[in-house]
This record gives C-alpha cells, sequence and structure tokens, in this order.
C-alpha cells in the first residue's frame, strides 16, 4: 500500500510539474536542487567540477537495494578520480529512509526530499532513476531502473565522464 501511495504522489507530481521544470535532457546544464542531508543544506552547484551520479530513491523500491551496493562500488573505485554518487531519498517519512540505510549503509552523500521537489525538476517518473551530470554541469545520460545488466553500461559512462573531465 506504501509504494502505491508512492507511486501515486510521484505520478501526480511529475503530472503537475511545469513542463520548462522538466529538464534532464543530455546536453543540458543539469538543474540545480536543494536538499537536505545529514550534513546540512545541499545543493548541487557545489559538486560543480565533479562528475556526480545523481540517484532518486525510496525505501520501498526493490530495485534500489540492488543499486546501493553498486553505487558503493562505483564511490569507492572512482571517488578519488573525481566521482561523486549522491543519492536522494524521497520518502514521506525519513525513518523509513533511515531504516533501509541501516541494512544498507551508504559510502556516498544521502540527501532528503521528502516534498518531491528535486525529482520534479528532473521529471523523474520511477524509482531508482539516475542521472549522470559531467564535471562541467551538463546531463550525460538519465537512466530509469536498475538490473544487473545496467551495471556494465552505466561504469563505462562514468569512466568516460570522469576521461573527460580530467582531460580538460
Amino acid at each position: 500500500m506504501k509504494r502505491l501511495i508512492a507511486l501515486a504522489f510521484a505520478a501526480a507530481a511529475v503530472a503537475t510539474a511545469p513542463m520548462s521544470a522538466m529538464a534532464a535532457h543530455a546536453g543540458e546544464v543539469a538543474p540545480e536542487i536543494h536538499v537536505d542531508s545529514a550534513k546540512g543544506a545541499l545543493n548541487l552547484a557545489s559538486f560543480k567540477g565533479k562528475v556526480v551520479y545523481l540517484d532518486f530513491w525510496a525505501s520501498w523500491c526493490g530495485p534500489c537495494k540492488q543499486s546501493f551496493p553498486w553505487m558503493n562500488e562505483m564511490q569507492t573505485k572512482y571517488g578519488a578520480k573525481g566521482l561523486q554518487v549522491l543519492a536522494v531519498n524521497l520518502d514521506a517519512k525519513k525513518a523509513d529512509a533511515e531504516k533501509f540505510l541501516t541494512e544498507m549503509p551508504a559510502k556516498f552523500q544521502v540527501a532528503f526530499d521528502p516534498k518531491g521537489e528535486a525529482p520534479r525538476t528532473y521529471g523523474i517518473k520511477g524509482m531508482p532513476t539516475a542521472v549522470l551530470i559531467g564535471a562541467d554541469g551538463k546531463v550525460i545520460e538519465q537512466h530509469g531502473g536498475f538490473r544487473e545488466e545496467d551495471r556494465a553500461h552505466l561504469e563505462e559512462q562514468i569512466v568516460k565522464a570522469l576521461a573527460a573531465a580530467s582531460a580538460k
């Protein structure tokens, strides 16, 4: 039931967002977000110069349980090379997210957006959805869902983005 309510909320949020706010297209500057994290207020601009893997997730999301270990691996493997994984939780109750994080600890930054403002800005339609943002602040790609067969492609995109950033 919790999942149905959350899906209905997400669908309503996307349906009511102005079209101009739904911008996460490849090649365009990534829309700014302002969210709260355990370390305080966080905005995307603070990661300028880094490749950002921006992941939108919820505690009830089955594929999110698969993506967290992979995101931990990517942060560990590429963090020193300029990657920052940032996961934005969309649960209405922070306690639900905290319970999830107890079971699936994150080695990357986690932020909370219970009002769903950040996903509306990006036109997110399902969980998980990730947006890969280059060091130049432009969207490289948006990817919905998370499956075993996605891992190699996503890592390849991260490696390419890091190589492009270091070439400049």
